[in-house]
Order: C-alpha cells, then sequence, then structure tokens
C-alpha cells in the first residue's frame, strides 16, 4: 500500500496545521483511498459523537485523493453524505475512498466511514471538477511543498 504525501496547512493532512488532523492516506490500487482516524473529544457536535461536518470532510478529501495516483487535481462541486448511525469519539475509523468514472473535466467517486467493528457509519457520493493544468501548476507553486511524511501522525490520526 503506498502512502500519499501530505501539504504542510491542509485541514486534514497538513503536518504542519495545529488545528488540523495530520492523516495520512493510503492507496489500495488505482482507484481505492484509504485513511484511519480516531476522533478526539474536540471533534465531537453532539456529546461524544463526531461531529457531521468534520464526517463530511473526512469523506470530501479521501474521495477526491482517489485522483492522486493519476496526478490530477480537482474541487468538490457536489457531496451527498447519509449518516446512518452516530459515530462515536474516541473510537477508531476507517474512511474509504473510491474514484466511480473518470471523464475529461469531471470526477465522480463515493465512499464510506466504518466503526471498528467494521459497520458502515456513513456514506458519501461525490463530483469533483478537474482543474486545468494552469490551475493545478497554479497551486502546486503556492503549495510549495507535497511530501509523503512517515512520522508517527498527531491528533487522533492512525498510520496504517
Amino acid at each position: 500500500m503506498n502512502q500519499q504525501p501530505n501539504s504542510r496547512y491542509c485541514l486534514l493532512c497538513g503536518i504542519d496545521n495545529p488545528i488540523g488532523l495530520n492523516l495520512r492516506f493510503y492507496e489500495e490500487g488505482d482507484d481505492r483511498v484509504v485513511a484511519r482516524f480516531t476522533p478526539l473529544p474536540e471533534h465531537q457536535g453532539y456529546p461524544g459523537v463526531l461531529h457531521g461536518g468534520l464526517t463530511s470532510a473526512l469523506l470530501d478529501e479521501t474521495i477526491g485523493r482517489t485522483l492522486v495516483p493519476h496526478d490530477l487535481w480537482a474541487m468538490t462541486v457536489e457531496l451527498n453524505v447519509r449518516f446512518r448511525r452516530p459515530i462515536p469519539v474516541g473510537q477508531p475509523l476507517t474512511v474509504i475512498g473510491e474514484l466511480v468514472r473518470l471523464r475529461s473535466r469531471t470526477m465522480e467517486g463515493r465512499g464510506e466511514v466504518r466503526l471498528a467493528d467494521g459497520s458502515t457509519a456513513a456514506t458519501a457520493e461525490a463530483k469533483y471538477i478537474l482543474l486545468s493544468a494552469e490551475q493545478t501548476d497554479a497551486f502546486r507553486e503556492e503549495l510549495g511543498w507535497w511530501q509523503v511524511v512517515h512520522d508517527e501522525p498527531e491528533n487522533g490520526a492512525q498510520p496504517q
């Protein structure tokens, strides 16, 4: 399983973001990405339950990262999340993203959040618009740093 690069300040993968999740993402083939995360109390909405906005962000990022092996960058245009059950804080989660369809200007994907017992707590379907080569180059230049980081993640993220 290949580990994907991290940025410095992304809310989900940024290694220097003091309020970020510092996640690591791993490729399972060309069209599937997995991340592991254990939510902390500061990630809750209702007491003891992961905030739904954070659940959505986890799904969005993981689905979007299915484009990394294809060296494509995109932005979300649609994200539909279905919350099947409350997601408890303090328990490890597995977030899975899968590329469903890649077209010349768009990508469609799906994802899910699985609880420690393997049950599905949330699912998502998403659509992304691919960035032009010029937009991608501009973001890469501004990003300035995009590397695989093998040190131990913080803030509840779980390495593989």
